[in-house]
């Protein structure tokens, strides 16, 4: 693939579906896309999460547009797809930030608790790249999968077990994926990121000021990550600077402090 006289790093006119678009990471990566001229689709749950940063994005000259999705349904991922080239007529990119998780030690976990965390974070994941996959094929483009993991799916998670298991679940996925579909064009990575300050994350995971400091100190950098320092490797990993990247899990936790001793 010839990228000369182009910039690589661009994502201009990329075509672009972010799930969990509506708030947090979600929101900064649909922001960072649009802000670098993609037109954005967000896709949640919840309309009352994706109308703030839909108009965000529009006031600041950007194109986006919404649609509420339960990616636990693969017909409802198969329209995502379909209402995104209805209103930009192809796609390019797709970003699965979609994720939930419960906090409860493993004896108490319900199969209902269970089987909803494995649902949105791994059946969404395949079923949306299955739409975008067959998307891609017909336009005989290729194109950028991104799917978020997280630390918790490298190293487990003691108090978040669903969690992590789904989250290891969309590694083995990426790498499963990319080598099915790479003679398509088609790459498929993954990040996992560690501590970020979100709203969202900060009532589960570092709910007094003791445990934040703790999470810190663990950080070789000593701090939380932002959201933008997520959403510009996905920037990265959708750009022509990343084309032959395909199957790979980039961890972005500041790193790990703790194992050397510090």
């Amino acid at each position: 693939m010839s990228i000369v006289g182009k910039d690589p790093f661009s994502v201009v006119g990329k075509v672009t579906i972010v799930t969990g678009g509506g708030t947090g990471i979600g929101a900064a990566i649909a922001e960072q896309f649009a802000l670098r001229g993609a037109p954005v689709l967000i896709a949640s749950r919840k309309a009352e999460h994706l109308e703030p940063t839909r108009d965000k994005i529009r006031r600041a000259g950007g194109k986006c547009e919404m649609l509420t999705v339960d990616v636990r349904d693969m017909q409802a991922c198969q329209a995502l797809v379909e209402e995104t080239v209805k209103h930009f007529g192809r796609l390019d990119v797709l970003i699965n930030n979609h994720g939930a998780g419960i906090a409860a030690p493993s004896i108490e976990l319900s199969a209902n608790a269970w089987r909803a965390v494995v649902g949105i974070n791994l059946d969404g994941v395949f079923f949306c790249s299955k739409a975008a996959a067959g998307q891609f094929i017909a336009q005989k483009t290729g194109g950028s999968i991104v799917n978020l993991s997280s630390i918790a799916g490298v190293s487990g998670s003691a108090v978040m077990p669903s969690y992590g298991a789904s989250k290891a679940g969309v590694i083995n996925l990426t790498r499963s994926l990319a080598a099915e579909w790479g003679r398509q064009g088609i790459r498929v990575n993954c990040i996992a990121p560690g501590p970020i300050d979100t709203e969202g994350a900060a009532p589960r995971v570092w709910p007094n000021e003791t445990v934040k400091q703790a999470v810190m100190r663990s950080r070789a950098l000593g701090r939380f990550g932002s959201v933008e320092e997520v959403a510009f490797p996905c920037v990265f990993l959708a750009s022509d600077a990343a084309a032959y990247i395909t199957g790979e899990t980039l961890v972005v936790d500041g790193g790990e402090s703790l194992r050397y001793g510090f």
